[in-house]
């Protein structure tokens, strides 16, 4: 347009608009609004035969309404001169990117609303001491909960069966924030170098901030970092669902790991499409305070809609799900009879779910918080620096400034705090003695698996039945208890068989103790048995055995002698004893897959 000379007044306006006269810095003029409507309507025509409009910052309502060749005699005064300040000659010009901070426009990098631009690095808020505070504080932080979070993970690695749903999601929240621990201790170590573009002072560029995905590493980083912070956060949802799932419907844990596959879905799906989304949105931004690149940090709308959002709704269906599985453990406690020890379980579950709860809930919220406020003074802090920093980088300072603040650099510590310790409650749920016990058991080794096996042996060796027959009817047993017995094992029968014996004697009692006896004793005899064609028993032994049985059965009805007559007794007992006995060797020793040999493998699998 200037070429073809349609105005005579557009160069002088274009002149006075990109190159204004300055007689003090800081105080620039615009030209008055008949001279942009002269030059305006004069190329009009020109503009409409080529298809070009007339851009928005020259538009002639910006503009004092005067009429006065430019410059006027106003701009070339001085401030001793003028009568007037020169804030009050100024007017809002919008942020102009300086030079130092200007970017190839293909990386598609943006700033306070201006493409092509950066912000500056290190951090634009924060002096370099208080940054090196920052990171060392941050990378302590972190080690402590990787730490936390790797104890968590290979608990459950050491005893996989022992953490079903609906605790199982503890075990995937740990892995998350160990992921967003080892990131966030990864930026500690690389301080600036990924989250800052290099200075070119050849090319007058300073050190800025990075932006998009250009940057392999960056992007690396935001990657893992956003993907796992937002996994963690639905896992905490899921973990609520399997809650209310065993306390409201009473699902059992089958019942619920059989949901596992869409809880892994929807764990890793939705975290997975958000990251993409940004990615294609080249929402990426590094964080010159961390070192890690994360989204949301100059950005206001990503802030909201891609970190306010997920955590803001995750917070509100977990809080939910989980007041409402506790109100019916508690109904649960309240109305259903139960016994005193299941009482106390109970109550200590509960304690135990409300403990971790509150444990995540409060770092979480804390983090929302942190957010809310950070959106809420952004653009308050976003023209407190261009005042501060508009005469360095020689552009237009902001124009009738209501209110200025700094952000304090606690509340990004205590940010970067409650993202990091938020993972730290896992230990409090794998923590317990059983865990101690584990740990012990898998740093000694085998040589403490032996000890263990041989104590057990200890335990579960078979008492001596035939002295216990001939004890007196009136001894009574000691017996030691350790462990829980199994049905169908032989530690069970054997306390059985002991149970019987502590009873009052009777007949009935004497019948089942003779077959007892003789169970006992034809197993320890069975080495000496063998069996002929025609499938009956020889050997050795069996007179031995006979005579044996009979004594003990003898000694036993003596014993119930006393309270009937002693030849009346004597002789039903005999018969019977006799019967039992016969009886008692065909079962044990003639059905396939009951007799002796299975006792032993029983008793030797038990042990």
């Amino acid at each position: 347009m200037v070429n073809l000379q349609c105005s005579s007044d557009l160069r002088m306006f274009l002149c006075a608009i990109y190159a204004p006269v300055c007689t003090e810095y800081g105080r620039m003029t615009l030209p008055c609004r008949r001279l942009c409507l002269q030059a305006r309507s004069d190329c009009y025509k020109l503009m409409d035969m080529f298809g070009v409009s007339w851009p928005e910052e020259m538009d002639c309502i910006r503009f004092p309404d005067c009429d006065e060749p430019y410059p006027r005699p106003a701009d070339l005064l001085s401030t001793s001169d003028s009568t007037e300040s020169p804030v009050s000659v100024q007017r809002d010009y919008g942020f102009w990117c300086p030079r130092e901070l200007k970017i190839e426009p293909e990386l598609g990098y943006s700033f306070l609303g201006v493409r092509d631009c950066s912000p500056p690095c290190p951090n634009m808020y924060f002096t370099r001491e208080e940054l090196t505070f920052a990171r060392y504080f941050i990378g302590v932080v972190s080690i402590v909960c990787l730490s936390a979070t790797l104890f968590t993970f290979l608990t459950f690695l050491i005893d996989v069966s022992r953490f079903r749903y609906p605790e199982r999601p503890i075990i995937f929240y740990a892995v998350c924030y160990m992921m967003v621990s080892l990131v966030f201790f990864l930026g500690f170590l690389l301080e600036d170098r990924v989250s800052c573009n290099a200075a070119s002072p050849g090319r007058f560029r300073a050190s800025t901030v990075t932006q998009g995905s250009h940057n392999k590493a960056c992007t690396l980083l935001f990657m893992v970092l956003y993907f796992f912070t937002m996994a963690g956060s639905v896992w905490w949802v899921i973990l609520t669902i399997t809650w209310f799932l065993a306390a409201v419907p009473k699902w059992g844990s089958e019942a619920i790991e059989k949901k596992a596959l869409l809880f892994h879905a929807c764990a890793w799906g939705v975290p997975g499409v958000l990251t993409v989304t940004l990615l294609a949105m080249n929402k990426i931004e590094g964080d010159s305070v961390s070192g890690v690149c994360f989204v949301g940090l100059y950005n206001l709308t990503a802030l909201r809609w891609f970190l306010l959002a997920p955590l803001g709704l995750d917070v509100v269906v977990g809080v939910v799900l989980l007041l409402a599985g506790i109100a019916a453990l508690n109904r649960v406690r309240m109305e259903i009879p139960l016994e005193k020890e299941n009482q106390e379980k109970l109550v200590k579950f509960m304690i135990r779910i409300g403990v971790f709860s509150v444990l995540y809930l409060v770092p979480l919220l804390t983090v929302v918080a942190c957010y809310l406020y950070e959106s809420s003074y952004r653009t308050v802090w976003e023209t407190t620096w261009v005042q501060e920093k508009c005469r360095d980088y020689h552009i237009p300072c902001p124009y009738k400034v209501d209110s200025t603040s700094r952000p304090n650099l606690a509340l990004f510590l205590i940010k970067y705090l409650m993202m990091l310790i938020v993972g730290i409650p896992s230990v409090f749920w794998v923590g317990s003695k059983k865990t101690c016990f584990e740990w012990a058991s898998f740093f000694h080794g085998k040589r403490r698996k032996d000890g263990m096996v041989n104590d057990s042996r200890q335990v579960l060796q078979e008492p001596d039945f035939a002295q216990l027959l001939y004890r007196d009817p009136n001894t009574p047993i000691v017996r030691k208890s350790r462990g829980t017995s199994t049905q169908g094992t032989s530690t069970h029968a054997s306390s059985t068989h002991l149970a019987m014996l502590d009873e009052p004697p009777s007949a009935s009692t004497s019948r089942a103790g003779s077959v007892r006896s003789a169970r006992s004793k034809m197993s320890s005899y069975h080495g000496s048995l063998h069996r002929s064609r025609d499938g009956r028993y020889t050997g050795s032994s069996m007179p031995r055995l006979s005579d044996q049985s009979r004594h003990c059965s003898t000694n036993r009805l003596d014993g119930l002698s006393r309270h009937d007559s002693a030849l009346r007794l004597d002789s039903q007992s005999r018969h019977s004893s006799t019967r039992d006995l016969s009886g008692a060797a065909q079962a044990v020793l003639g059905v396939p897959g009951n007799g002796i040999h299975r006792i032993l493998d029983e008793d030797g699998a038990a042990a």
